[in-house]
């Protein structure tokens, strides 16, 4: 029987063009995600999907739970309540102590702001090491009809790293600037940004020492609004204690409550909103209380 007396066989055809059709869909390059800014109220930048992933239920706490910060709240609010409303607005920097509350100010303020507004408002976090994709992110927002809060959480830059000149021409520089329904929100525990080391090797290197301070000082400079957030003191801390427990229901006398919680901040070594609920939880865990909403 010579070749082409053999019979067809199909079966094995068929299991060819399987394994081609396979192998060529590997090599073929994922399809990007689509954005849709109507499939939730916050977002996460993902710069190399050049997508927007949804986060459909934002870890935050209640506002009125944030103590001891009243005027950086009040100021807070004012602002993003004027961006929602399509009104002037600035850029804003909250800086200082670790634990009082920076990052938990700004999800609890978009979510109260937002409710305002009818669901306009969305959040977009960026990642620190993302920051020099930011102009691709406005781009993909600048057309949208929605308003955008893009916050960076714990901002701050490195010796060597270039990447704040990408901030620095988004919030206020460059061609087209920054758009209209984009504002940016950042926390930091550095007022400046920028490490003292770094600022003082530029000032020892450069030709013009104090042209090359000034270049990294006016970063921070591009935020028209900065807020302060300070330690707090032992009553705003057992403020911010007792708030939790009454929120949660907590089963406890107030001077047992008083003494358990200012020995939880004697052994931590501080006193902020981040050790009051790490105290509350610690509480309710040995009251055999769930914290839920």
């Amino acid at each position: 029987m010579t070749r082409s007396d053999q019979p067809f066989d199909i079966a094995l055809l068929q299991d060819r063009l399987d394994r081609i059709a396979r192998a060529l869909e590997r090599l073929a390059p994922e399809p990007r995600p689509v954005n849709d800014f109507a499939a939730a109220d916050a977002f996460i930048w993902q710069p190399a999907q050049h997508w927007l992933a949804p986060v459909p239920r934002v870890n935050k706490v209640d506002i009125g739970l944030l103590r001891g910060i009243d005027r950086m709240r009040n100021t807070l609010q004012d602002n993003t309540r004027r961006f929602a409303e399509s009104l002037p607005a600035n850029n804003a920097l909250l800086w200082g102590a670790r634990g009082m509350g920076k990052s938990s100010l700004v999800k609890a303020i978009h979510a109260e702001i937002n409710t305002e507004v009818g669901g306009i408002l969305k959040l977009v976090e960026i990642h620190r090491e993302d920051i020099d994709s930011l102009p691709e992110l406005m781009t993909l927002m600048r057309d949208a009809s929605w308003r955008f809060i893009v916050f960076c959480d714990d901002l701050s830059f490195d010796n060597n790293d270039t990447s704040y000149k990408s901030l620095k021409a988004v919030l206020e520089g460059g061609i087209e600037g920054r758009p209209d329904n984009v504002i940016f929100y950042a926390t930091s525990n550095r007022r400046h940004l920028l490490p003292r080391d770094m600022m003082e090797n530029e000032r020892s290197t450069a030709i013009n020492p104090s042209e090359a301070v000034q270049e990294k000082v006016s970063l921070s400079d591009r935020f028209g609004l900065w807020l302060g957030f300070h330690n707090c003191s032992q009553s705003e801390y057992l403020d911010m204690v007792a708030g939790y427990a009454g929120h949660y229901g907590l089963d406890i006398a107030g001077d047992d409550l008083k003494a358990q919680a200012l020995e939880w901040a004697t052994t931590r070594g501080a006193r902020s909103g981040r050790v009051a609920w790490q105290f509350i939880q610690d509480l309710a865990g040995r009251l055999g209380h769930r914290l839920d909403d």
